[in-house]
């Protein structure tokens, strides 16, 4: 598979878009995915995990370590690489640069929906090309790149170097600027608080996207993943290693298997793990102290609690923008 004509499976699975057509999905909140029915036609069972009784309550965020503890399936599947931990970074504190662990709070959002037709007949390839990355999503500007423009201060795998010269495998350079009030909040906060590092007005990242088979795949494992005893077909994913600012990483899996039940149906699993760094989420009294800002508190923007919150991509707040990428994924694979 050429490198571009393999980039738009990410464009049609990974971005929010808002596919308006007489058989879109619709979403069915549920505490978890293992507790609920089968879904039903053109329904998607969904959670994000805001309710756990491990999520803070202040943000609905689930510490890296306690996730990692109580989901140990979900951290080798949905982890950025095996054995990623917490990173040591220097921080400087009274002028003096000291070692301390960056701190990680996860959002993890689990999607089940069924498709009408047999898993082997879904070819994530065709979904790959930059035309139809930007037709679902105009607000996320992609390129393709290689591994000599992938940034410098990246989580590096210490596996394998991200974005191998394989067939299946994409390299994607990515920016969103921010929608709506949220850059002029952005520029009144960097003009207000004394902060040396200025926040900027859009997101960029950097990601390696996997089309996976069914031979490439650890069978039991995604098994235990997804909850389905099935033949897993494919998957897809995407690593998205190196961001800009606010995350310290971002994964997506999507999990096609046979339907137990049915083998000219699918089966269709998708996850989307971000983990947050935590010292973005203590920032809360140097916006609360001061009234213009009150509303811009950084956790409170995150989650789409925020005036400043607008849209449907990723200024809506991640709950939002996960809702809306898992239901394209679902119309996309369901039209394809």
């Amino acid at each position: 598979m050429r490198v571009r004509d393999a980039v738009a499976s990410l464009g049609a699975l990974v971005c929010a878009c808002s596919l308006a057509s007489a058989g879109e999905f619709r979403l069915a909140e549920v505490r978890s995915l293992g507790a609920a029915v089968q879904p039903a036609p053109q329904s998607i069972a969904f959670t994000d995990h805001q309710a756990d009784d491990l999520a803070d309550p202040g943000t609905g965020l689930i510490g890296f370590e306690d996730w990692a503890r109580t989901m140990p399936v979900q951290k080798q599947f949905l982890n950025l690489y095996p054995g990623f931990t917490e990173p040591t970074v220097n921080v400087t504190q009274n002028g003096v640069a000291k070692p301390a662990k960056e701190k990680l709070h996860m959002y993890v959002a689990e999607a089940r929906f069924m498709l009408g037709k047999p898993a082997r007949a879904i070819d994530l390839a065709r979904y790959a090309t930059i035309p139809v990355l930007e037709r679902i999503d105009p607000a996320i500007k992609e390129r393709v790149i290689t591994q000599a423009d992938i940034a410098s201060d990246l989580n590096k795998n210490p596996g394998r170097p991200w974005c191998e010269a394989r067939p299946g495998v994409i390299c994607l350079g990515s920016r969103y600027d921010l929608e709506g009030k949220l850059p002029t909040g952005i520029r009144l906060a960097n003009q207000l608080t004394d902060a040396k590092k200025k926040i900027a007005e859009y997101l960029e990242f950097h990601s390696e996207v996997r089309i996976l088979s069914g031979a490439d795949l650890d069978q039991a494992g995604l098994a235990r993943l997804t909850g389905i005893d099935a033949p897993v077909v494919s998957a897809l994913e995407q690593n998205i290693f190196y961001v800009n600012q606010v995350m310290q990483f971002g994964k997506f899996l999507a999990v096609l298997q046979t339907d137990p039940s049915d083998p000219n149906r699918t089966v269709a699993t998708a996850f989307i793990a971000l983990a947050v760094k935590s010292r973005v989420l203590e920032n809360k009294k140097k916006y609360e102290n001061v009234p213009v800002l009150r509303n811009l508190v950084p956790a409170q923007v995150l989650m789409g609690k925020s005036s400043f919150n607008t849209g449907t991509s990723i200024s809506a707040g991640l709950p939002s923008y996960a809702r809306n990428r898992i239901k394209a994924i679902a119309g996309l694979l369901d039209q394809g």
